[in-house]
């Protein structure tokens, strides 16, 4: 494992060595993140970076591959734009966490602010916590987990994104609805439970998702659009 340090290395030097690893080189520890921005971004190999404490805005952005683990919170945008791989995050996430996220897994183990999942396109988001208001707002594709509860505008103007939320939802956006948890959806949220390492039962859910009534103008929903 190779070992850097933000308190001697500057971020930028950090990024470079980290999107261009050496050969042979697949494992590296950061430390003192002190809350650095844009860290571990544009990653695009299979390697490991575990981050010792807290980092800013847009950290693991843009992933490919990696698996960042961060052992502490992250500001806003955390894996915005993933494409594939893992962000584990062991702390919370502000606002639009895995904002228009391709694919891959986020797992935060507490809880996420607003707007989590915003504009998604296949990504996984397991959240341990909470998530705040108009989280999946836009949602294309892939699949939200909440264990915990949801906020207000839940999915507002979704479109075929799956929601699965364990707790309350204060109100659901336009054109979000509860559809019924069918066999696929419980094998579904099984594997991605698993995957993140959440301890919780499938049947435990409610699944969220597009009512398609947005999907072609009808003057009846103008106020919705």
């Amino acid at each position: 494992m190779r070992r850097l340090d933000l308190a001697e290395t500057p971020l930028r030097e950090v990024n470079a060595a980290l999107q261009v690893p050496v050969s042979g080189e697949t494992s590296w520890e950061i430390v003192n993140p002190r809350g650095a921005h844009a860290l571990a971004v544009g990653l695009d190999a299979p390697i490991d970076v575990g981050i010792r404490g807290s980092a800013g805005y847009y950290c693991a952005g843009m992933n490919k591959q990696a698996t960042v683990h961060v052992h502490g919170s992250v500001g806003p945008g955390v894996a915005e734009n993933m494409m594939s791989g893992t962000v584990i995050v062991e702390g919370d996430a502000s606002q639009y966490a895995g904002a228009t996220g391709h694919g891959g897994l986020l797992a935060i183990k507490g809880n996420a602010s607003s707007r989590c999942g915003v504009s998604m396109k296949g990504i996984d988001i397991v959240v341990h916590g909470d998530i705040g208001h108009s989280s999946a707002f836009m949602a294309q594709t892939g699949n939200l987990v909440v264990l915990g509860d949801a906020g207000d505008a839940l999915g507002d103007s979704i479109y075929e994104a799956r929601l699965f939320v364990r707790g309350s939802v204060r109100s659901l956006g336009a054109d979000c609805v509860q559809k019924e948890m069918r066999p696929e959806h419980l094998e579904l949220l099984a594997r991605l439970l698993d995957r993140a390492g959440a301890d919780a039962r499938p049947e435990e859910f409610k699944r969220y998702g597009s009512a398609r009534r947005l999907y072609n103008f009808d003057v009846d929903n103008a106020t919705s659009y």
